[in-house]
């Protein structure tokens, strides 16, 4: 029976040491993961304090507001008469400015003026010259400044 006993001591000191080893390997890890850990929680502080700022402010509160129509600008919705050069595209009767412009845009796509390469840019012809000073091609935006001196209040 002694000899059980002796055999008995043998493998419970076997596993002793068998479980100091995986102890020390554990500690090993958690030591190697500790500075990464540290990081993480690092992060998750400025985390909480930048929650912790933004939850100071007191919260805006958002009001449904509803979508009406925009309002245009009554300067330009003035009527306003135009010249005799103007009239022979636009017609004699007082106009607000937007309608003028409409109309204008409705003669050029009518009488295909738009410049083939640059659109951009408008070919005047018999009726558009004299309201163009003059010039055989305008661009598009300097064509509204010309129109707007054949205007009158």
């Amino acid at each position: 029976m002694p000899a059980k006993k002796k055999a008995k001591k043998k493998t419970a000191a076997k596993k002793k040491t068998a479980k100091k080893k995986t102890a020390k390997k554990k500690v090993a890890k958690k030591t190697a993961k500790k500075p990464a850990a540290k990081k993480k929680t690092a992060k998750k502080k400025t985390a909480k304090k930048a929650v912790k700022k933004t939850a100071s402010k007191p919260a805006k509160k958002k009001t449904a507001k509803t979508k009406s129509k925009r309002k245009p600008n009554p300067a330009f919705m003035k009527p306003m008469t135009p010249s005799p050069q103007l009239a022979e595209v636009v017609g004699s009767k007082p106009l607000p400015r937007t309608e003028v412009t409409k109309k204008i845009w409705n003669y050029i796509k009518k009488n295909n003026l738009q410049d083939a390469k640059n659109r951009r840019n408008i070919n005047a012809d018999e009726k558009l010259k004299p309201i163009f000073g003059g010039k055989k091609q305008v661009s598009m935006f300097e064509m509204t400044k010309l129109v707007n001196k054949h205007l009158k209040g």
